[in-house]
């Protein structure tokens, strides 16, 4: 089956022809932990989340890098103000030293890999640090200026975008469309407005400094993915994931700098960008103040695969307009879909080749652009299907969720109250004595206190409705 993608680069959907039969490298903005991570950047998690359960499903193998920038991450793209770490123990009322950054560091770093886990994803295989990756990083900005690519200024070594004729294709601009906070005025030796800072000098306040050939320092933010990348996934691969914020800026000066220093093009083949999540109309961010983390929604009652329920259900080349209203829907859709594929009978007999058309249907579905919500809706679909038995269909389900991530199949152990429990067993005496008028209406019961029973051969299974 033919996997489509839309390819950045491009502007359209191109079949997925990976540098390597049969394997696909990887690499994926990470974190900067500074701050928790709010549910946009948990969006992000799970498109890319998606993108490597489809391949997998593809029959792919994979290796997944998704950094960690713990270092050179500035509060402006335009190499401005002060690193966010530096500002995140400022906040934190820290001391201000390396012992601190590091600290914040962990904090961070572990609460976003809670998040990510409670939403079902599968972690990368390697999440390198900014700071253990120096070395790499000084390694490739040599290879730059050996090209003739970069001069020096009062701020630190600056990469020429003039010299790189293709600056800006990724966003389809040319150079003077591109306008990253008149830098000239702020830093009047940079040759071009959209010249960048591979290595920063003369910063005597910065907690982080490294010994480089031009001068104690710290890495620009750019050159972390460049010399990240190279290490774990050679000087050419296949997919780069990112926020749609990170084309004109970020993703530019990356393939900038990586084609000047190992000479590939395209440095990478495919480039997919996450729309962004909105409070009505608006991009959540946190220098906005307008954000919800995952612990927020789980305080109001959601759970955290209520919200991934929630993002499949958009294309993740679209905007998703995040409400509590629109998050209860998918939460009761959600909790509807796992309970009935739950309570499917799988005694019943399976026919193969009403197995193998539904899956191949789904694979068409998912391999064109990697179409959750499609996805989503044929699993409705399917359980619907009354030409189906409960055993087909939930094998089907099964399988479908190799891709959705929603833990269809598996029963959650639930802490039911006293007083429910002990109508359960009033109505457990009920159905041996055949007492079936009984039986029912204690069910009743039971629903109005928020739980379902179940009865099969095994016993009766309790869930919450």
């Amino acid at each position: 089956m033919v996997l489509k993608l839309y390819n950045t680069l491009t502007r359209k959907k191109e079949v997925f022809t990976p540098v390597k039969k049969g394997f696909v490298g990887m690499y994926s903005c990470g974190p900067t932990v500074y701050w928790y991570q709010h549910i946009g950047n948990m969006r992000y998690a799970l498109f890319v989340d998606l993108l490597k359960r489809i391949l997998a499903y593809d029959d792919y193998k994979i290796k997944h890098v998704m950094n960690i920038t713990d270092v050179g991450h500035l509060t402006s793209d335009a190499d401005e103000g002060e690193d966010k770490m530096v500002k995140a123990i400022k906040r934190e009322g820290l001391k201000l030293n390396k012992e601190s950054m590091l600290v914040i560091a962990k904090k961070y770093t572990d609460f976003f890999l809670r998040d990510i886990n409670k939403l079902n994803v599968i972690l990368p295989d390697v999440m390198p640090r900014a700071t253990e990756h120096i070395k790499e990083m000084i390694e490739v900005i040599k290879k730059i200026e050996k090209k003739g690519y970069a001069y020096k200024t009062s701020v630190g070594l600056i990469f020429d975008t003039s010299k790189f004729k293709d600056y800006g294709k990724l966003a389809k601009l040319n150079p003077e469309e591109m306008k990253f906070g008149e830098r000239v005025e702020v830093d009047p030796e940079r040759k071009n407005p959209t010249d960048f800072a591979l290595w920063i000098t003369n910063q005597p306040n910065h907690i982080m400094q490294w010994d480089s050939p031009w001068g104690k320092g710290f890495p620009g933010w750019h050159i972390e993915c460049s010399a990240m990348s190279w290490k774990y996934l050679g000087e050419q691969f296949d997919i780069h994931t990112g926020g749609e914020e990170h084309i004109p800026v970020h993703h530019t000066n990356e393939i900038a700098q990586s084609e000047t220093a190992f000479g590939k093009k395209p440095w990478v083949k495919y480039w997919l960008h996450l729309r962004w999540l909105k409070l009505k109309g608006g991009k959540m961010s946190k220098s906005l103040g307008n954000v919800y983390t995952l612990s927020d929604l789980e305080e109001k009652g959601f759970s955290p695969l209520s919200f991934r329920y929630l993002c499949l259900l958009t294309h993740y080349r679209k905007p998703l307009e995040f409400s509590f209203e629109s998050l209860e829907m998918a939460q009761n859709s959600y909790e509807r879909l796992k309970n009935i594929v739950l309570s499917l009978d799988r005694s019943q007999k399976k026919n193969k080749k009403n197995i193998e058309n539904a899956e191949k249907q789904f694979l068409e579905i998912i391999n064109d652009d990697l179409d959750s919500s499609r996805g989503l809706s044929f699993l409705w679909e399917i359980l619907r299907d009354e030409r189906l038995s409960d055993s087909e269909k939930y094998e089907l389900a099964e399988e479908f969720d190799k891709v959705l991530g929603l833990n269809l199949g598996k029963e959650e152990k639930i802490k039911v109250p006293e007083n429910v429990m002990k109508i359960v067993n009033e109505r457990e005496e009920a159905r041996k004595n055949k007492e079936w008028k009984k039986s029912d209406e204690l069910r009743d019961k039971i629903k109005k206190l928020g739980f379902a029973i179940d009865d099969t051969k095994e016993g009766y299974k309790i869930r919450k409705v």
